[in-house]
């Protein structure tokens, strides 16, 4: 068993120490392309091929002929020889052979004398006056293959970045025929056409351009921009939020939000936001403000366009949650950045009242904004630590609009709670520890 194995290892190499034996020799250009398994061998001039070292000389056909060689028992073979452009050749020695394809860049060349472009909203079509000339070739079984000729495409186009418009270029590989299809740009662009071939050859790349032409596409880049609320607190508003297609804004109310569509070369603008099936709001403005002030799930849409054509609608999810007071039982104003003042946690609320007094009943704090916390001073001065005692009233913005509360509140120092059966209705009331060291 180890004697099979060996053996077969000693053919295995045998046989890749042929593998692609031909190489490009002489003063031209040479590249080897492989497509499909078939070797290919793209010359820049008259080729002369040659046979790695290690092989030595082989006989070389011409194909379809594999049975008279055109050059028996050497390691060479030249233009001189028969190498003609886009024929098969066969390399052979004992029972190992070789095929390959030559051809001629000369013969490749594209003869292009102008290229026309047609703009439409989703692609631009451009039309070559011209030949592109086929890389053709057959197989020994008689089939006949075109390889794919690539020709790259660049133009201007037009990118987001860092909240603006920026030129940008685009790059596109596509196949060489005298119709190709690119992307639409929403500047003004012309079209710069390339030889993919020449490219892998090596060469200088002959590069073919075509007029300036004015765009008929546009873009987008909807946005929404938030307000900010709070100091830090976990509640807060996002500034800017980026956008995806598929992006949820899920915040508190009150909550402005600035719509912008960021269209380039549009002339029309449609906003639309809904509430379910119904429309809440309707706008032909590139841009602009809305709050929401409900709890509920809301659809803004944006349709862009201009005379020629018009984007596909973009859509934003906008969830407003339900309102919410926490309050803490402990803050430490020391002056640490943490806990340093008796501030809530909440969110949708469209009416605040907080009150804070002391042991004696005295009236120390008072706010109406829930993002402004007491800091711990009375008059300017540090308070004294220990339990003071704090009464909330707030309304929620998914409160009954027949809602109320009592306005001016009744000092205790006993626990208040929240009736739960009003929703949106917070009555509270309480003590907080005020700790200078610590927790």
């Amino acid at each position: 068993m180890r004697k099979i194995i060996l053996t077969f290892i000693f053919i295995g190499c045998y046989i890749a120490s042929y593998a692609l034996n031909v190489v490009c020799a002489g003063d031209g250009k040479c590249k080897q392309l492989t497509y499909n398994g078939d070797t290919l061998l793209l010359f820049e001039k008259e080729p002369e091929l040659t046979t790695k070292p290690s092989v030595g000389n082989v006989e070389w056909y011409q194909l379809p002929d594999t049975i008279n060689p055109i050059q028996p028992s050497s390691s060479y073979l030249d233009y001189s020889l028969g190498l003609r452009h886009g024929e098969g050749y066969m390399i052979k020695k004992g029972d190992i052979r070789d095929v390959f394809w030559v051809f001629d860049y000369e013969e490749l060349r594209p003869a292009i004398s102008q290229i026309e472009a047609e703009l439409s909203c989703k692609n631009t079509v451009l039309t070559l006056v011209g030949d592109v000339p086929e890389m053709r070739y057959t197989r020994l079984n008689g089939q006949l293959v075109t390889y794919p000729r690539m020709c790259r495409v660049e133009y201007t186009d037009a990118m987001w970045s860092e909240n603006a418009w920026v030129d940008s270029t685009a790059i596109e590989e596509v196949d060489f025929a005298t119709t190709i299809t690119v992307g639409a740009s929403p500047v003004a662009t012309d079209f710069a056409i390339s030889d993919v071939l020449a490219q892998q050859l090596g060469l200088s790349v002959d590069t073919l351009y075509s007029p300036e032409y004015q765009p008929v596409a546009l873009k987008a880049h909807p946005q929404t921009i938030t307000t900010t609320r709070g100091q830090n607190g976990e509640y807060t508003n996002e500034v800017d939020r980026p956008f995806s297609p598929d992006d949820v804004l899920n915040m508190s109310a009150p909550l402005e939000v600035l719509f912008k569509s960021n269209g380039l070369n549009a002339e029309y603008y449609e906003w639309h936001i809904y509430k379910g099936s119904e429309r809440l709001l309707s706008r032909k403005d590139a841009e602009h403000r809305y709050t929401f002030m409900e709890k509920g799930s809301y659809r803004a849409v944006v349709l862009v366009s201009n005379d020629y054509c018009q984007l596909d609608s973009v859509e934003f999810t906008i969830s407003i949650s339900e309102s919410m007071v926490v309050v803490p039982n402990v803050f430490t104003p020391n002056g640490d950045g943490a806990n340093d003042e008796f501030r809530v946690a909440y969110r949708s609320l469209k009416e605040f009242h907080c009150w804070v007094y002391n042991r004696w009943g005295h009236l120390v704090f008072h706010t109406t904004n829930p993002d402004k916390g007491w800091d711990g001073n009375i008059g300017g001065r540090p308070a004294a630590e220990g339990a003071y005692f704090y009464v909330i009233r707030a309304l929620g913005t998914d409160a009954d609009e027949n809602a109320k509360y009592t306005i001016k509140p009744v000092y205790t120092n006993k626990l208040k709670k929240q009736d739960e059966s009003l929703i949106g209705v917070y009555q509270l009331s309480g003590s907080i520890n005020l700790l200078r060291g610590g927790i």
